[in-house]
C-alpha cells in the first residue's frame, strides 16, 4: 500500500485514499480531478453564494473525501479564485477573438456582442459566479474583474478610436459604456428564460451600440 501511494505521488496523481463504498469516486488523473472539483464548487457557489458554500458540501457534490478536496484546494477561497480566473480567461479570449475576427468595425461590434451572449448561454452558472457573486467586493476579486473590464473596454476603445478618430480618453469612456451594455443586457436576457432568441437579442444590442458609435464624426 505504501509503495502504491508513493507511485501515485511520483506520477502526479492522488495518493491512495480508500473510498467509502458507493459514495466516493475512483481515483482520477490530477487534471481530471481538479476539473471535477471545480465543477462541483461552481454548482455549490452558484446555489448558495460564496459565504453560504461549505467545503463539506463541495466534497459531497464532487463525490470525494474532504482530504482529497483539500489536497487540491487548501481553502474555499482558493477554489473560488481558481474558478474566477478560469472563467475570466475564457471570456477574455472570446472577446479578443471576436474583435480580431474581422477588420470591419461594424462586424467587430456585432461579433463581440454575439460572443458575449453565447458565453453566458453556454454556461450561465459561470456568468453568475463571475458577475453576481457575494464576494464581488473582495479586493482580490474586484481587482480581477477590473483587469477583465479594462482589457475588454480598452480593446473596444481602440476600435472606436480607429473608426471615429476620437481622443483616446473619450474612446475609452465609450469602450467602458459598450462593455457595460453587453454585460447588463446579457444578464437581463438570462432572465427571459429563452423566450427571446439569443441571436435576436445580441443583434438588438449590437445595432443600438453601433448606430450610436457610427454617429460620431470622423476627422476629414
Amino acid at each position: 500500500m505504501v509503495h502504491e501511494a508513493r507511485a501515485d505521488r511520483a506520477s502526479g496523481g492522488e495518493p491512495a485514499v480508500p473510498p467509502r463504498t458507493g459514495q466516493r469516486s475512483a481515483r482520477l488523473p490530477r487534471d481530471e480531478r481538479r476539473a471535477q472539483l471545480l465543477a462541483a464548487a461552481q454548482e455549490v457557489f452558484v446555489a448558495n453564494g460564496y459565504h453560504g458554500a461549505a467545503m463539506d458540501e463541495i466534497a459531497e457534490t464532487a463525490h470525494v473525501s474532504k482530504p482529497v478536496l483539500y489536497q487540491h484546494f487548501p481553502s474555499k477561497r482558493e477554489l473560488y479564485i481558481a474558478l474566477l480566473d478560469s472563467h475570466l480567461a475564457s471570456l477574455t479570449d472570446l472577446m479578443l477573438g471576436a474583435l480580431n475576427s474581422t477588420t470591419d468595425n461594424d462586424e467587430r461590434v456585432q461579433a463581440v456582442m454575439r460572443a458575449y451572449y453565447r458565453f453566458i448561454a453556454s454556461d450561465d452558472q459561470a456568468h453568475r459566479l463571475v458577475f453576481e457573486s457575494d464576494l464581488i467586493n473582495d479586493p482580490d476579486v474586484s481587482s480581477r474583474l477590473e483587469t477583465f473590464n479594462k482589457t475588454f473596454a480598452d480593446a473596444v476603445a481602440r476600435v472606436i478610436a480607429e473608426d471615429t478618430k476620437l481622443p483616446h480618453l473619450e474612446a475609452q469612456l465609450l469602450g467602458r459604456g459598450l462593455a457595460g451594455m453587453a454585460q447588463v443586457s446579457a444578464r437581463y436576457w438570462l432572465e427571459t428564460d429563452g423566450n427571446l432568441d439569443l441571436d435576436v437579442a445580441s443583434d438588438l444590442i449590437y445595432r443600438l451600440a453601433w448606430r450610436g458609435i457610427s454617429r460620431f464624426p470622423k476627422e476629414t
